[in-house]
């Protein structure tokens, strides 16, 4: 045989043993998808939405596990992304707001992409993953082995306006999406993902998309997916009878950020309406952005060793109790869309609470890497296995008011229990829960009252469901109490 063509079987003998070496590695360890969307709820097709256009998403639940019943620690970007990142409880993480970085209080706190990196993964992102008010210039440069890359024209309350001069709430521009930040972070992510394919280690992917946080920008194609006479008002756009007047909120974010809706008094309907149509645009939109990085995933013959978390920070108020946007214990605010696949191993549907402090050592057990000792919440697996029907009894949000009020939210499969203390409220302590310190309750059944009409602490009718859940919160601060002390 001639030098050369023993040079050439060598070469690739060579390339063949590399392939086969990150075959093997791949299959030890799956990859990481890991797909966070701005201020999106579970207004999908796959929780049951018959108006909304997702037909990508919702070919991704088909293949995985969709949580129903999922909720985030506290309904705002930087907290809940702070908690679910780090797999601490807002209480314990200390980051209750949009100003206070992770590390400042937490220094020797190890994140999700970073245990993965400390574990062998090649960690990458792009787009709005941590919220950027919460973390380094560099997106946490701790968490990642690629540097992060914030992409031009990205800012801290998501991506304006492509032509309008004006604040305004809406725009409709006939623009192709590649122009969009939406459209550049699905690009950047497809590199990414081609680049990360190549190494011989697993990878962690982490891709934010800011979309559809408002300004409601969408191009119009996706506008004209819907007929805006299809749309209607919330049908209660009244305060829960009976429930104290601090758990509302007046839509601060919009009232105050966007001159085309009024600082207060009620918003016309023609407004809401075309606000809703907005919200739908945007949320299609981001459909389409996802559906072409799954596609990124499959030409590469990724998916079956690929786990894809796919999450939406927080709900959305769209006119419900007339509210719009989040801050608040409800449930249009918490609960939040969880989708979770694993090439074709797991698939169903679940209704049990979960929450996204959950997410952290769910992927540790899906992924075969080693659980931190200290995270808040519960691996998921044994439900995607069908192992359990569920994995505790109640999920737990809270949210703050006035600087001197802490409200606690306790959902199960069917009611939603918050407890008001009021305290000097500080960063630096955690709780007291004292019944002494309760100024307020409710109690909400979405059996009966799925649009949370009535606050039904007071009701006789509710005396048992009102102890269940009395008990189940007392349970869960003896603990929280227990972990402080420990």
């Amino acid at each position: 045989m001639k030098p050369a063509s023993v040079l050439a079987l060598a070469s690739l003998l060579a390339v063949s043993c590399q392939s086969k070496k990150v075959q093997e590695t791949h299959q030890q360890h799956p990859n990481v998808l890991f797909i966070a969307i701005d201020d999106l709820k579970p207004m999908l097709g796959c929780y049951g939405d018959s108006l909304i256009q997702t037909p990508n998403i919702d070919r991704l639940a088909q293949t995985g596990v969709v949580f129903t019943n999922a909720h985030c620690q506290q309904a705002v970007c930087g907290p809940s992304r702070a908690s679910l990142l780090m797999g601490m409880r807002p209480d314990f993480s200390k980051i209750y707001d949009l100003k206070t970085f992770i590390r400042d209080k937490n220094p020797d706190i190890t994140t999700l992409p970073q245990h993965f990196k400390n574990n062998g993964y090649s960690t990458a992102a792009v787009g709005k993953v941590f919220d950027v008010r919460s973390v380094d210039q560099h997106h946490d440069s701790l968490s990642w082995s690629e540097p992060y890359e914030l992409l031009e024209g990205s800012n801290p309350i998501g991506e304006g306006w492509i032509y309008s001069k004006k604040r305004i709430s809406t725009e409709a521009p006939d623009v192709a999406d590649s122009i969009t930040v939406d459209g550049k972070i699905l690009m950047r992510g497809n590199e990414l993902m081609q680049q990360l394919s190549r190494q011989s280690k697993p990878f962690f992917l982490a891709v934010g998309f800011h979309k559809p946080h408002l300004p409601f920008v969408a191009p119009k194609k996706y506008w004209d997916l819907y007929d805006r006479n299809d749309f209607k008002v919330h049908p209660f756009q009244e305060k829960p009878e009976n429930a104290p007047g601090f758990a509302y909120q007046p839509g601060w974010e919009i009232r105050s950020l966007y001159e085309d809706v009024p600082k207060k008094g009620k918003i016309a309907d023609g407004k809401q309406v075309e606000l809703i149509h907005g919200y739908h645009a945007c949320v299609s939109f981001i459909d389409q952005q996802v559906g072409l990085l799954l596609k990124q995933l499959d030409d590469l013959g990724l998916r079956e060793n690929t786990i894809v978390v796919l999450w939406g920070d927080h709900g959305w108020h769209l006119g419900d109790h007339d509210m719009w946007c989040k801050h608040t214990n409800y449930e249009q605010s918490t609960r939040s869309p969880l989708i979770i696949s694993y090439g074709s191993k797991f698939k169903g549907s679940n209704a049990s609470p979960t929450e996204f402090v959950d997410i952290f050592p769910s992927l540790c057990d899906l992924s075969g890497v080693n659980t931190p000792a200290k995270l808040d919440g519960t691996s998921l697996l044994p439900i995607m296995s069908g192992e359990k029907e569920k994995v505790k009894d109640v999920a737990v949000s809270q949210f703050h008011r006035n600087g001197n009020l802490m409200g606690y939210a306790f959902r199960n499969e069917r009611y939603r229990y918050v407890v008001w203390f009021k305290s000097k409220f500080k960063q630096e302590e955690i709780g007291p829960f004292g019944e002494d310190m309760i100024v307020a309750k409710e109690l909400y059944d979405y059996k009966k009252d799925p649009l949370e009409t009535r606050n039904l602490i007071d009701d006789s009718a509710y005396t048992s469901a009102r102890k269940e859940m009395e008990q189940l919160s007392k349970d869960y601060f003896q603990k929280s109490v227990k972990l402080v002390q420990n």
